[in-house]
């Protein structure tokens, strides 16, 4: 008999709930929220909200999609950290009312573990392609920049990770910057599709051993940008996407600088990417073509696992209950987690 996992999600600004037998998912709900783009950025209270609104119907869709009855359910595994206070409340307070109506045990995942396992979800009528351990991970997101060797679906070692600020809320901050909106990642990938990445320089950070640093990329942009416009109020406007397509390259230059020199150190050469930033095009790109030229083997997983989503927390929540591990219902969510 399979086991059936129902994963929800709700760390950040998307509440989403997912179904998994054994290892097959089942289906995969989200539902954003849209509010946050008038601010430039997420509103924690706003985002909290929505989720008390959007949890019901959401785990209900998810449920109805697949096919299962709630007494059907093996566990519940859900977000317990990192992310937002509020919004972790609303999932962890939802998996633990229903977990103790059904009787069946909850299972806390962390979101950054999910990210990292994406791939390992099995979908019906796809080929499975999977990665073997050890494997490196590129993680990448708006709140982390990391470099995770996986040597189990449960023993992660982080090698490298940002000393200030994520590659993510890089590309937000600086679009925020020019003007051009929230989420800035999407934009700035879709505007740098028709520049040219080689025309603009920008100041790329010496860090020592594997760890990363964006912040003075960030600034490097925000003064040639002023001093531009100083000279010609017009030049954001005119340049924008070759501005664009040469910030994408310095940030996609910074990540596999450091990622490269992993694989060179550990000799991996199972290869893959996890976060939002992952859905990025140069950034997969970079991916593929790294893995030709280095004869890696390389992993993209489906766009609908790269942003937040419940599949990736029911995968890994799998993982963990056959382990044999269970969250007593005491436990409260965390918005940090030391440990990955």
């Amino acid at each position: 008999m399979a086991d059936i996992i129902l994963g929800i999600e709700s760390s950040c600004d998307d509440t989403s709930a997912a179904v998994i037998a054994d290892r097959v998912l089942l289906s995969n709900v989200i539902a954003s929220q849209a509010v946050h783009k008038s601010f430039g950025g997420v509103v924690p209270e706003l985002a909290s909200r929505a989720h008390e609104q959007n949890i019901v119907p959401v785990v209900s869709e998810a449920l109805s999609r697949a096919g299962v009855k709630p007494e059907e359910l093996t566990a519940i595994a859900f977000t317990r950290g990192p992310g937002l206070l509020g919004s972790l409340l609303v999932g962890t307070s939802f998996a633990k009312a229903m977990g103790l109506a059904l009787d069946i045990p909850l299972i806390d995942v962390n979101h950054l573990q999910g990210h990292v396992l994406a791939n390992f979800v099995r979908q019906k009528d796809v080929p499975v392609r999977e990665p073997s351990f050890p494997y490196l991970c590129l993680l990448i997101s708006g709140g982390n920049s990391q470099i995770v060797k996986v040597n189990s679906p449960l023993d992660f070692e982080i090698l490298g990770q940002t000393i200030d600020d994520a590659v993510g809320e890089a590309f937000d901050k600086c679009s925020k910057m020019m003007g051009l909106g929230y989420p800035g990642g999407p934009i700035i990938d879709r505007l740098a599709a028709n520049g040219d990445p080689k025309r603009f320089q920008f100041a790329k950070p010496h860090i020592p051993g594997l760890d990363y640093s964006f912040s003075g990329v960030k600034t490097s942009l925000l003064y040639f940008v002023r001093d531009k416009i100083a000279l010609d109020p017009d030049f954001m406007e005119k340049n924008k996407e070759d501005i664009c397509a040469s910030f994408q390259k310095t940030l996609v230059d910074i990540l596999f600088d450091k990622f490269i020199k992993a694989a060179k150190q550990t000799g991996i050469r199972e290869m893959t990417i996890g976060g939002g930033v992952s859905a990025n095009s140069a950034v997969r790109a970079r991916l593929v073509e790294e893995g030709a030229r280095r004869g890696w083997n390389v992993y993209l997983p489906e766009f609908k696992f790269t942003t937040d989503n419940a599949a990736m927390i029911a995968i890994a929540g799998y993982f963990h209950y056959l382990n044999g591990e269970r969250m007593p219902l005491d436990a409260a969510p965390v918005s940090r987690i030391a440990d990955f």
